[in-house]
């Protein structure tokens, strides 16, 4: 279920920082946590973006459902998942629609739109347009993989957005010029996370699932 409370741009933060060890591995509670922030974040516009919203909560659930069971302790973070279930056998993996590695794959897509359209809204112009900014990060990431009328639906909806500066109020941060500043702490570490995921899903061939 997810958590509830109002969007914080600061518990994204807290959540993505402490997602990355030392050793470069994303650890899943602090991941999960981050998405429920982000849902949050998609949820508090309304329903422009329910057909992303509701799928993430299903596959963070899913994923939750992973961590509390009886193999829990091999989804403690991304690496041990995939460690797991590539053990289990490739046709196993690419037939099972709950896997680990499936549910993240759809998260990790969905994350690069979010760190796009982020990125976009703290460096775009006062007076730019945020359905712009949502199109170009949609066109450059998940609309490779949803068919032509999710895509011409979301391209419409996106028209209903509302200005950048209530975008940045929505941040929940204070005023815009403070929303940008803790944007540009914040996405580094969605960068990050996204950069290490994509890189563990290429190296064991895992980005094409089905």
């Amino acid at each position: 279920m997810a958590a509830p409370g109002a969007f914080s741009l600061r518990e994204v933060l807290d959540a993505f920082q402490r997602c990355v060890t030392e050793q470069r591995e994303v650890l899943l509670e602090p991941y999960l946590c981050g998405w429920w922030g982000l849902i949050r974040f998609l949820q508090s516009l309304g329903a422009v973006f329910s057909f992303i919203s509701k799928d993430a909560v299903a596959k963070v659930q899913l994923m939750e459902g992973h961590r509390r069971g009886q193999h829990g302790q091999h989804y403690e973070s991304l690496q041990a998942m995939v460690q797991f279930e590539l053990g289990r056998g490739p046709a196993e993996l690419r037939g099972r629609s709950d896997s680990g590695c499936r549910t993240v794959l759809r998260l990790h897509r969905a994350l690069l739109w979010l760190q796009l359209f982020l990125e976009g809204l703290r460096t775009a112009r006062t007076d730019s347009r945020t359905a712009a900014i949502c199109t170009e990060a949609y066109n450059a990431s998940l609309a490779a993989h949803h068919p032509w009328v999710v895509r011409k639906a979301a391209t419409l909806a996106f028209c209903a957005l509302p200005s950048r500066d209530a975008f940045l109020e929505v941040m929940n941060v204070g005023p815009p010029e403070q929303a940008v500043a803790m944007l540009g702490e914040a996405i580094p570490h969605i960068q990050s996370v996204y950069g290490i995921t994509q890189e563990l899903f290429a190296q064991h061939r895992l980005l094409d699932l089905p």
